[in-house]
């Protein structure tokens, strides 16, 4: 472990043990689709600045081996909001028009309301809805682009959409669910604000990219480069409106550097690395107002802040690499959807005052379903049995006081399953791709083609997971094998 102990004083002991005085506000900011390598300060030679978030990390402690619990979306938020692997449930995303993925499972926000905190989710939500709610009697999906989807008259737009965010734990929403999926419309409490009228149309080339835009109902004028700006402008006014002695818990779900790739104008051309690098610019520029704002208000010192991201970069960052030098995986393999570790090795910062060393860094093993049993212990929660199944308290590797309280992590996208434990890491297949690496990039970083049926690979040695050693160490293997079965089977947490 590399981070240094320090001694908690009184009153930041009052401070994590969630006083009556001292309870602090929580602000998790959750981007999307961004690398390891897209935070300046984890990347020597990054093209694209991040000083918001640098700043943050130096306030904060910064972690290198944070994992989130899927290479894609949808899991890893139902993880990171339950403190459960998606895994032990589902392994897909919500696509078009699908339910809700929860069922009675407690969240973060629930479990938050017993200490009377005032919840809000602003921003990508992306864990389904009872559509069929709203869906008329008559209606039937229409095939539009090779995609079945429904058209704006299908539905009752007045009524109440249940499912979301008000329905587990949230009291306040507003965003637009997904932003490249209909209903392209804003969304506030368990509302559509205004009724789609017609059927999306994008004519012009975005940026960078495609616009990966699913047909369907959409508002006149839909403007997707106005989503960002919007979303970070209703986060800064409900914080603004919040009291200094009612806590607060603030669940703001970026939709970039997501595609469509739609940095606003006056972020075209201010990073090194092409238009997805100007919008991860823009990125940090809203997490910087979100702390602005907590500042201003002068809660800032009473907030915890955690930044992270829900998976890898999508497949777009092969070419960034060619063209701009860019490597938004960082030095890892792999991006989104693969269990190679740059599909869920993410970013993450957190900031605690009184609790976390500003500047310190660890390369100790956490993953974001640890969020909430860490936030429970520093509230003095109980958790009820069989809540937040797969969660750990971190609060010692937070203090730095002890070594981090995981000794392993299952890593799940699809049907491919590995296991980390003490820098090893055991893949359950031939390899963790998912997302098919180009052949120029595979010579021009020589990875070999796997000819075993799983892998195996030392993080300590090379973090990059060139080298398959599993033809040298068939022991270690076995026994990460064996602690994946159990792992999955529910005997080992």
């Amino acid at each position: 472990m590399n981070n240094r102990k320090f001694i908690l004083s009184g009153i930041a002991t009052l401070f994590l043990l969630g006083t009556e005085a001292q309870t602090p506000n929580i602000v998790i900011i959750y981007a999307d689709d961004m690398g390891y390598g897209d935070l300046a300060v984890q990347n020597p030679d990054s093209r694209i600045k991040t000083p918001n978030l640098d700043r943050l990390a130096s306030e904060g402690m910064r972690f290198t081996n944070a994992h989130s619990s899927s290479g894609i979306c949808t899991p890893s938020r139902y993880s990171l909001l339950t403190g459960t692997h998606h895994w032990r449930k589902f392994h897909n995303i919500v696509n078009t028009w699908d339910a809700s993925v929860f069922d009675t499972e407690l969240t973060i926000p629930e479990m938050l309301k017993e200490k009377s905190y005032v919840t809000a989710c602003i921003g990508k939500w992306h864990l389904g809805w009872d559509w069929s709610a709203i869906l008329k009697p008559e209606a039937s999906r229409v095939e539009v682009n090779g995609q079945k989807t429904y058209r704006p008259e299908d539905f009752n737009w007045e009524k109440p959409i249940p499912g979301g965010p008000l329905d587990q734990g949230f009291d306040y929403y507003f965003g637009d669910d997904v932003p490249n999926f209909p209903p392209y419309a804003w969304f506030e409490n368990d509302r559509i604000i205004k009724a789609p009228d017609r059927m999306l149309e994008t004519t012009e080339k975005t940026p960078e990219g495609n616009w990966e835009a699913r047909p369907g109902p959409a508002c006149k004028d839909w403007d997707f480069y106005a989503v960002m700006p919007t979303l970070t402008e209703k986060a800064v006014q409900w914080i603004k409106k919040q009291k200094k002695d009612q806590p607060f818990f603030l669940y703001f779900a970026f939709t970039s550097p997501h595609a469509p790739i739609v940095p606003s104008k006056e972020w075209l051309g201010k990073s090194e690395a092409g238009p997805y690098g100007d919008f991860v610019m823009q990125s940090d520029h809203s997490a910087g107002e979100v702390i602005r704002a907590l500042k201003e208000a002068g809660l800032y010192d009473n907030t915890l802040v955690i930044f992270s991201a829900d998976n890898g970069p999508e497949t777009y960052a092969w070419e960034r690499v060619r063209k701009y030098g860019h490597r938004s995986m960082g030095p890892l393999r792999g991006l989104k959807r693969d269990v190679w570790d740059g599909g869920h090795r993410i970013p993450l910062i957190i900031r605690w005052p009184g609790v976390t060393h500003p500047g310190s860094v660890t390369d100790e093993l956490i993953s974001q379903t640890d969020f909430m049993a860490t936030i429970a212990a520093g509230l003095d929660i109980n958790l009820p049995k069989g809540a937040a199944a797969d969660s750990y308290d971190q609060t010692a590797l937070l203090k730095g006081t002890e070594s981090g309280a995981r000794e392993a992590m299952v890593h799940n996208t699809f049907d491919k399953y590995a296991v980390q434990k003490d820098n090893w890491v055991y893949i359950d297949a031939p390899d963790g791709e998912h997302s098919k690496m180009p052949e120029w990039f595979r010579q021009q970083e020589g990875y070999d083609r796997n000819q075993q049926p799983s892998a195996l690979y030392n993080l300590k040695d090379e973090i990059s997971q060139h080298q398959n050693v599993i033809d040298k160490y068939p022991e270690k293997a076995k026994e990460l094998k064996s602690l994946l079965d159990k792992m999955k089977e529910g005997a080992v947490k």
